[in-house]
C-alpha cells in the first residue's frame, strides 16, 4: 500500500489526471472554434463532444481525475516549505487555484441541467445566456477558457520539455496552444453577433430555439436556478476550505518548525536557519542564497545536487525519485539532490552546480541554456601535417588556405544539415542529428565528410599550381549520447556538446592520421548511416581511457564518395 502511494506514483498520477482534464479541455475549445463555420455546425459537433464526455464512464473518469487532480495540487502546496519560488511556477499555482472559482458555476449550470432536469443545453441558449442575456458573465467566461489553458500548457510545457523528441514538436505545440484558445473566442463571439442580429431584426424563429429557451416561462425554471445556485456554492464553498485548511495547516507546521530550527552552512560562507524538515532547495530559496533548479525542485533533473560535507545527524534517504536521478548521475554517496533532502540536524553543504554570481558575468550575458542529453554524431576533422606546412609559407598565405579550408568545411556541415561547433587551430568540429534521431544523425555527418574530401580535391588542383601546396584532410566520427547546451561567457557563449562520444570522436581523428585513413568511422556510426559495410576495411583499436577495443572502419576519400 506504501509503495503504491510513492512519490512516483503519485506523480504519475497527477500527470495522468492532468492529461485528460487537458483533453476534455481541447476537445471543447476546438468545439467552440467551429463556430466560426457556423453555429449550427459547432451544434453538431457537440452532440458528439457530449456521446464522448457526458456518458457516464467518462463522467466518471473526468471527475474523478478533477478530484484526483485538486488533492494532489492541494497536497503539493502543503508540502512546499516556504512560498518563495520562481515567477512561472507562481503563475501556475495562481492559476490552478483560480480554476475552480472561476468554472465551477459554469460547469454546475450545465451538468445540473442535463443530469437533473434532461435539458440538453445547446450552443443557442449557452451563447444568447453569455452574449446578450449576461454579457458579463461571458467576459468572465472568457477569462476562464485562457487561464484553464494557459494552466494546461505550462504544466504540458514542464513536463515535456526535457523529452528528446520535444524539440521537434515545440513549434506545431506553440501554435496550437496559441491558435485554438483564440479561434474558440472567435467562435463565440462569432456566433454571439450573429444571436444578436436575429434578435433586432427578426422575432426569433421557432426552429432556433432549444429545449432550455422553450422552458424560460415555465415555474421549473426558478426552481432549477435555486438548485444550480445552491450546489455551485456548495462546491466552491467546499473547495475555498479545502485552500484554506491547507494554508491553516501550513501554519501550524511553520509554528512547530521554529521550535526545532536548523542551520544549513554553505561552503562558500552563506548560512541558512530554516525549520526542520526544509528540503535544501527551500533554504536556499528562504536565505537568498542562489541555487539552480532547471526543473522547478521536482527530482526531474539533477542541478540542483549538493555535496554533504558534514551533518551532525542522520540524512533521511533518499526517496525512489531522488534515488533513480542519482543514480543516472553516478552520483557519489555523499551528493544528494537539494530538492529532495530534508535535513532534521544541522550540516554543512557544497552546491555541485552553483550559478554564477551577477559580478562575474558580463553587462549583456545571458544565463547559459541548461545541457540536455541527446543522442547525436560528432565530427571531427583536421589538416595533416599543417605545422610543417604552415613554417613554410608566408603567414598571409597561411590565413588564406586556412579560410578557404574553413569555407569548405563549413559549408559542407551546413549544407548536410549539421551544426558548426568550432574550429580548433587547423581542426572543426561539427555536430549532426540535434533535435533528430541517431540514424538520421549519421547519415548526415557521412554526408558532411564525404563533400569535405570531395571539395578538398577540387580545391587542391588549383593549390597546387598557385602555392605548390595539397590540403590533406582526415576525419573522425563517432554517435552516441552527448550533453548538449549552451555554454561559454558573454558574446562566447555557443551550442557545444560535451561526453565520452565527444572525446571517442576526437580519438579517432588522431587514428585516421596513424592508420593514413581519409575517415576513421566508429562501427555504432557507420551501421546507422545506412550503407553496405563488408567491403571496407576495418580494425579493433585502443582508445585512451577506455577498458575494452572498439571496432572502426577504414574509408578512403574514394569510398567515402558513397555517401553522397
Amino acid at each position: 500500500m506504501i509503495r503504491f502511494f510513492s512519490e512516483t506514483n503519485l506523480r504519475r498520477a497527477r500527470i495522468l489526471s492532468g492529461l485528460i482534464i487537458f483533453s476534455f479541455v481541447f476537445s471543447h475549445l476546438f468545439n467552440h472554434s467551429l463556430a466560426l463555420i457556423s453555429i449550427d455546425t459547432a451544434e453538431r459537433a457537440r452532440k458528439w463532444f457530449s456521446l464522448i464526455w457526458l456518458n457516464p464512464v467518462s463522467s466518471l473518469l473526468f471527475y474523478g481525475s478533477v478530484l484526483v487532480h485538486v488533492c494532489l495540487v492541494l497536497r503539493s502546496l502543503y508540502l512546499r516549505q516556504t512560498l518563495r519560488m520562481p515567477l512561472r511556477e507562481a503563475l501556475q499555482i495562481v492559476f490552478g487555484l483560480s480554476i475552480p472559482f472561476l468554472i465551477i458555476s459554469h460547469a454546475v449550470n450545465i451538468r445540473v441541467s442535463h443530469m437533473m432536469y434532461g435539458i440538453d443545453v445547446g450552443y443557442y441558449s449557452v451563447v444568447r445566456r453569455l452574449w446578450i442575456n449576461n454579457p458579463m458573465g461571458g467576459a468572465w467566461q472568457s477569462l476562464a477558457l485562457v487561464v484553464i489553458w494557459v494552466h494546461g500548457c505550462i504544466g504540458l510545457y514542464f513536463w515535456l520539455r526535457y523529452r528528446d523528441w520535444y524539440p521537434r514538436i515545440a513549434g506545431l505545440f506553440m501554435t496550437v496552444a496559441v491558435m485554438l484558445p483564440l479561434l474558440a473566442l472567435l467562435g463565440f463571439s462569432d456566433a454571439g453577433r450573429w444571436l444578436q442580429e436575429i434578435d433586432q431584426k427578426y422575432a426569433l424563429p421557432p426552429g432556433l430555439m432549444d429545449s432550455t429557451i422553450q422552458r424560460d416561462e415555465l415555474p421549473l425554471q426558478r426552481e432549477m436556478e435555486t438548485r444550480i445556485s445552491f450546489v455551485a456554492g456548495t462546491i466552491e464553498a467546499v473547495f475555498a476550505g479545502a485552500v484554506l485548511l491547507v494554508f491553516m495547516l501550513r501554519g501550524v507546521r511553520s509554528f512547530r518548525q521554529r521550535l526545532t530550527a536548523i542551520g544549513i552552512n554553505y561552503e562558500h560562507g552563506a548560512q541558512a536557519r530554516v525549520p526542520a524538515g526544509f528540503s535544501i532547495l527551500e533554504a536556499s530559496r528562504l536565505a537568498g542564497i542562489p541555487h539552480y533548479s532547471v526543473c522547478g525542485g521536482k527530482g526531474r533533473c539533477s542541478t540542483c545536487r549538493v555535496k554533504v560535507l558534514h551533518s551532525n545527524g542522520p540524512l533521511p534517504p533518499p526517496g525512489d525519485i531522488e534515488q533513480t536521478t542519482l543514480r543516472r548521475i553516478h552520483a557519489d554517496s555523499d551528493v544528494r539532490l537539494g530538492c529532495q533532502l530534508r535535513p532534521t540536524k544541522d550540516l554543512d553543504i557544497a552546491l555541485l552546480v552553483s550559478p554564477p554570481q551577477q559580478s562575474d558575468l558580463p553587462a549583456d550575458a545571458q544565463p547559459a541554456r541548461p545541457g540536455r542529453e541527446e543522442e547525436i554524431a560528432i565530427l571531427f576533422c583536421d589538416l595533416r601535417n599543417f605545422t610543417t606546412l604552415s613554417e613554410a609559407k608566408l603567414p598571409y598565405d597561411v590565413v588564406f588556405l586556412l579560410n578557404r579550408y574553413f569555407t569548405i568545411v563549413g559549408q559542407a556541415v551546413e549544407h548536410a544539415g549539421g551544426h558548426l561547433d568550432k574550429f580548433i587551430g587547423d581542426g572543426a568540429m561539427a555536430l549532426f542529428g540535434l533535435g533528430d534521431d541517431a540514424e538520421n544523425g549519421c547519415r548526415d555527418v557521412m554526408k558532411a565528410a564525404a563533400t569535405i574530401l570531395r571539395d578538398i580535391a577540387t580545391l587542391n588542383e588549383g593549390l597546387e599550381k598557385q602555392f605548390s601546396v595539397r590540403l590533406d584532410v582526415v576525419v573522425g566520427i563517432h554517435s552516441g549520447p552527448t550533453i548538449v547546451g549552451v555554454m561559454g561567457y558573454g558574446a562566447a557563449k555557443t551550442l557545444t556538446a560535451i561526453g565520452d562520444t565527444v572525446n571517442v570522436a576526437s580519438r579517432l581523428e588522431s587514428k585516421a592520421k596513424e592508420f593514413g585513413a581519409a575517415i576513421v568511422v566508429s562501427e555504432p556510426a557507420i551501421i546507422q548511416a545506412g550503407q553496405p559495410i563488408a567491403d571496407l576495411r576495418s580494425e579493433q583499436i585502443v582508445i585512451r581511457g577506455r577498458n575494452s577495443q572498439m571496432e572502426v572502419f577504414l574509408l578512403s576519400a574514394e569510398e567515402s564518395q558513397r555517401y553522397l
